[in-house]
């Protein structure tokens, strides 16, 4: 038996991004943002309302993000939870060391181990695209030149419930195992 629950903002998994802009006086800021994923083969799309995180990307033409993991969940959510316009430097109270991106005017944060360096190609009425120019990993959590999942502890949030989850378990090979059926 199933039960209809109504209108739900419910896509599973949602990747939880940390978006690094620098203010114009080159401080750095993260923010919290669940709700993005690709938009085309070089592209990232995100849904955000206003901010100081859309004025830093907005004048300095750039942003990175990066994905959360279960090492920087606490982090992660409290970026998320404050205001850089109530907390002047959120980045520092955060535990986040910042650095600067060689392809963006963005930080980078040494506790992220994947980030996309990304240019703005649009924000209107509240969705972001961004072409990714850059995919900044830290070797740690590589197998070979491929992303180790289980290294990373990528996280992702949990809109029906309101948690964090881990990702990881791999079940199948993607775009093989459909074949077991023909």
């Amino acid at each position: 038996m199933r039960k209809d629950l109504g209108k739900k903002s419910w896509v599973f998994p949602m990747p939880v991004l940390i978006l690094g802009t620098y203010d114009e006086n080159g401080v750095a800021n993260a923010m919290n943002a669940a709700w993005g994923g690709m938009y085309d083969f070089n592209k990232i799309t995100v849904s955000l309302s206003e901010h100081k995180t859309t004025a830093n990307m907005r004048l300095k033409k750039g942003l990175t993000i990066s994905f959360a993991t279960k090492d920087t969940i606490a982090a992660s959510d409290y970026v998320g939870i404050v205001s850089a316009n109530d907390v002047p430097n959120k980045v520092e109270k955060a535990g986040l060391h910042p650095f600067k991106s060689k392809f963006v005017d963005a930080p980078l944060f040494e506790e992220y181990p994947v980030t996309l360096e990304c240019k703005i190609e649009s924000f209107e009425e509240g969705t972001l695209v961004a072409e990714i120019v850059n995919v900044s990993v830290d070797e740690k959590v590589l197998k070979g030149d491929k992303i180790d999942f289980e290294k990373a502890g990528f996280v992702a949030f949990d809109p029906a419930n309101g948690k964090y989850r881990i990702v990881g378990e791999e079940i199948a090979d993607a775009f093989k195992i459909g074949f077991t059926l023909k």
